[in-house]
């Protein structure tokens, strides 16, 4: 399972990857450097700063605000579809019961 990241290191990398790119020849160098210094991986690094950029309306993608209401919509569907499936059984369940042929 993996490990919770605080969102303030999160932050932290971000903002040190949007200061200093400048100081390296590309995003995925200033990545790895953030990321070393911050005992991270290069790639997470990469997709939080990919994240950032999104959620500044910099680059296309879906927002992490949009993420989280695709993520809550779907918890709520399979909810729903649960529930549907259930009422479903208990249904036939009783029109079993109430047929006059089955007495």
């Amino acid at each position: 399972m993996p490990r919770k990241i605080d969102p303030e290191l999160r932050a932290r990398a971000v903002r040190l990857v949007t200061e200093h790119q400048q100081d390296y020849p590309s995003m995925t160098a200033a990545a790895e450097a953030v990321g070393k210094q911050l005992g991270v991986s290069t790639e997470s690094v990469r997709r939080w700063l990919v994240q950032a950029q999104v959620d500044a309306g910099d680059r296309e993608g879906i927002t992490s605000v949009e993420r989280e209401e695709i993520r809550r919509l779907k918890a709520e569907n399979a909810r729903l579809r649960e529930d549907v499936a259930i009422l479903k059984a208990a249904t036939t369940f009783f029109v079993g019961e109430l047929d006059p042929r089955h007495r």
